[in-house]
């Protein structure tokens, strides 16, 4: 089993700590998002990084476990749209303007490296959301069965912080993304995934609508639909996770 290092640091963003583990000792640096409700453990313990070992060992990828808020943000029921917004949008820049350069620092990057993300379930959306607001921070991002349609959780994009946080919504906008800069990004600069397995439904519809939407902006974007047997579970987020990390990082 791969052994990660751990870290509970201060987040100014948030006003508490935060906790994250690294895996590796060098190479791309990548921040690992949770699925809903997850914790930044949940990665090893459903094998992740054991699923890129060697690419691990071999210093060509560095992966950064972050934790998620989501029990305040997304998940946040009892609380008001506005609310849960406002706390996603904090999390958004603990990741972007907090975590990033701090993972750049701990992977000893060279000046103007840029990040990758990737993410399962709703942290697929973190992920890509991170990618789509910040590409001056994040080249790419890897979304496996993601839940991109944050009405569900967040409410109508007409309120300003929900939009800001709704990639479906904001890109059909103009002027809420740099999309002359993200339209310069390489092939794989956002690689999408789902199954047609059990509970994959949400994740298919909202997988599909992501990268039509990009596809209508001139955005790239890698789109794999997988099989009727591609269930919304770690074992198949595992499979995924081995192939395109092979196939961007080999």
């Amino acid at each position: 089993m791969i052994q990660g290092t751990y870290y509970k640091e201060w987040s100014r963003m948030l006003g508490r700590d935060m906790e994250f583990k690294v895996y590796g000792h060098a190479g791309t640096p990548v921040l690992a998002l949770p699925a809903r409700g997850g914790r930044f453990y949940d990665w090893e313990n459903n094998g992740m990084p054991d699923a890129i070992a060697p690419l691990l060992n071999e210093g060509k990828v560095q992966l950064f476990c972050a934790d998620s808020i989501d029990a305040e943000s997304l998940l946040a029921g009892d609380t008001t749209p506005r609310r849960r917004a406002e706390m996603q949008e904090k999390y958004f820049n603990y990741l972007t303007s907090e975590l990033a350069p701090r993972i750049l620092t701990l992977n000893g990057a060279k000046k103007d490296t840029l990040l990758w993300a990737v993410g399962v379930d709703t942290g697929a959306y973190q992920a890509v959301n991170c990618r789509l607001r910040r590409p001056e921070v994040f080249a790419d991002a890897i979304g496996l069965s993601g839940l991109y349609d944050v009405r569900r959780f967040l409410g109508n994009a007409a309120d300003d912080l929900v939009l800001r946080n709704a990639p479906l919504a904001y890109l059909a906008e103009d002027g809420l993304v740099d999309k002359k800069l993200l339209a310069k990004a390489e092939e794989n600069a956002l690689l999408l995934c789902a199954g047609q397995g059990s509970y994959e439904g949400d994740a298919l519809v909202d997988t599909q609508a992501m990268a039509d939407a990009l596809t209508d902006c001139g955005l790239p974007v890698h789109l794999e639909v997988w099989g009727s047997d591609v269930s919304h579970d770690w074992y198949w987020w595992g499979k995924e996770l081995n192939l395109f990390a092979a196939r961007v990082f080999g």
